[in-house]
């Protein structure tokens, strides 16, 4: 055989990429049970022949290795299908927050140049109007919309008929390790979001550091309610369950009551939600009334836990273990973990680097510094992006010094734990100290009448910025800012306490938890006293 056929071979025979994950769990576990969503529950050997479906109908419409196709929708278990089967074909896949305008999606749609488009019924009025809003820069050529039973839309195919619709199996697409397969779009808390592009590389090692870093199982029953086009619940969780041949439970939405009933319906051993979820299952009136004596592992990202909901998790979950999985968009997301074992003694800690993440403390120069000195969080990973689509100079930024930086600030102790401390935009600086927002809300949390809370800075004559609180009370509580300043100051230097305590009915966040601060300073830049 040529060399050049034999070295196509081996590079064939060795890959590993996201594409075969359901195969070969299928060649483990054909039998099991994959996913639930509702009444649907598919087998791995049914989840993977549903890949090998729509890879085949992709190539059957005309995409090839390197096209992009943006989805739209919530929830659901042809999410984690087209996961794959787009990955399998070689077709990067642009998930798309369903929260998000019709002119924020037409931006995406047109920054992305994607060709196909796959939106979930309910959610295709909003993406037409972001076709028509996006005009010229639109490619959009492939309408398929997720039905579920409702009337396929005029100009749209039938997710089902089209998913089927392949004469024949689409022929091994040869996926290197640095293709892109992703692409992500931040968050949006700044002003545009960014076009994070991830390889098969970059997800395929992110996989194995969550695995390790959470003690996941083959034996494992997780629920997935948090938005799947975001990669915490998607590459944290989703897809290392089928990976690992454990169970997937796909609920449309973080419902504290469905949550809870699903755990005891379903004996579900696992769950993963940001503090402000968890924080309302404990307030769920029905929280008593089901079984959770099944659930073994609890995860939390996208914010630090406040301490006071540890120790009531702990009293009211006493049979689960807690992680606190830190990390970014950019990182695909696993940056570090802090385990059950230290949850006690170091409870808003983000832990330790992953197993496959190195991660140093820099200074405005990029120099290390050492443990308990502030700085910007910097990692080496092969979880790492491989860039902002079409930024070049954001990215540069990005990657300055031989480090990916971060963007949040945090610090080393003397027990090797990393502590972040802030996002580098949300810093306060009051006075000339500076004031870390994050220590501010664990006061506010040790309130009786502190539901949730949010600390920001707006601008202040004297002060230059003013550290104030947007808080939500508990449900039947009357809050008394005053009283709760009074707390902050009984607790914090005069420089930290809230100048201004504002009550809310509820805090901007996005679909993964994360608190909108942009949104409050706007909401509240001229209500100083």
């Amino acid at each position: 055989m040529p060399e050049d056929l034999l070295a196509a071979q081996i590079r064939r025979v060795r890959s590993q990429t996201v594409g075969d994950i359901p195969r070969r769990s299928a060649r483990r576990h054909p039998h099991k049970l994959a996913i639930v969503d509702g009444t649907t529950r598919l087998t791995f050997a049914e989840l993977d022949a549903h890949v090998d479906h729509v890879a085949s109908a992709l190539r059957d419409s005309g995409f090839g290795k390197g096209d992009r196709i943006a989805l739209l929708s919530h929830n659901c278990w042809q999410y984690a299908v087209l996961t794959f089967a787009t990955a399998r074909a070689g077709v990067v896949m642009v998930p798309v927050n369903f929260m998000l305008g019709p002119d924020e999606i037409a931006f995406i749609l047109g920054h992305s140049k994607v060709t196909g488009f796959v939106v979930e019924t309910a959610l295709v009025p909003v993406a037409d109007e972001a076709m028509a809003a996006a005009g010229e820069d639109c490619a959009v050529a492939t309408r398929i919309a997720i039905t579920s039973g409702d009337p396929v839309p005029a100009g749209w195919q039938d997710y089902a008929d089209w998913s089927q619709s392949a004469a024949t199996p689409a022929p091994p697409v040869e996926i290197a390790d640095d293709d892109v397969l992703r692409l992500m779009y931040t968050s949006g808390t700044e002003s545009r979001p960014k076009g994070v592009m991830h390889t098969s590389r970059s997800l395929m090692w992110q996989y194995i550091s969550s695995i390790v870093a959470g003690s996941m199982s083959g034996e494992d029953v997780e629920i997935h309610s948090m938005p799947l086009y975001h990669c915490a619940q998607l590459d944290n969780f989703l897809i290392t369950d089928v990976y690992l041949g454990a169970t997937s439970i796909i609920l449309p939405g973080p419902d504290p009551e469905a949550i809870l009933r699903t755990i005891e319906a379903e004996q579900v051993t696992n769950f993963f939600a940001p503090p402000t979820v968890w924080i309302a299952l404990l307030r769920c009136p029905a929280f008593d009334r089901y079984d959770l004596t099944s659930l073994r592992k609890g995860y939390y990202g996208a914010s630090a836990m406040p301490r006071e909901i540890l120790h009531e998790l702990r009293d009211r979950l006493p049979n689960v273990s807690l992680w606190n999985f830190y990390g970014q968009t950019e990182i695909a997301p696993l940056a570090s973990s802090l385990g059950p074992d230290e949850q006690d003694r170091h409870g808003g800690a983000a832990g330790r680097p992953a197993v496959n993440v190195e991660t140093a403390i820099l200074d405005d120069s990029d120099n290390p510094v050492p443990p308990g000195t502030v700085g910007e969080i910097a990692h080496r990973s092969p979880h790492l992006m491989v860039g902002y689509l079409d930024d070049p100079q954001r990215t540069a930024e990005a990657f300055r010094g031989d480090w990916f930086h971060s963007g949040d600030l945090g610090y080393y102790d003397e027990f090797g734990l990393l502590h972040v401390v802030d996002r580098k935009k949300d810093m306060i600086k009051s006075g000339g100290e500076n004031v870390a927002s994050r220590e501010v809300e664990e006061v506010l949390y040790q309130h009786d009448d502190v539901q949730e809370a949010a600390v920001f800075g707006l601008p202040h004559p004297v002060w230059v910025e003013a550290v104030v609180a947007a808080v939500v009370p508990r449900e039947g509580r009357v809050l008394d800012p005053d009283a709760v300043i009074a707390h902050c100051r009984s607790r914090l230097a005069g420089f930290k306490t809230p100048k201004q305590i504002f009550t809310v009915a509820e805090l901007p966040k996005n679909p993964s938890g994360k608190l909108l601060k942009r949104e409050l300073r706007e909401r509240f830049a001229s209500a100083m006293n």
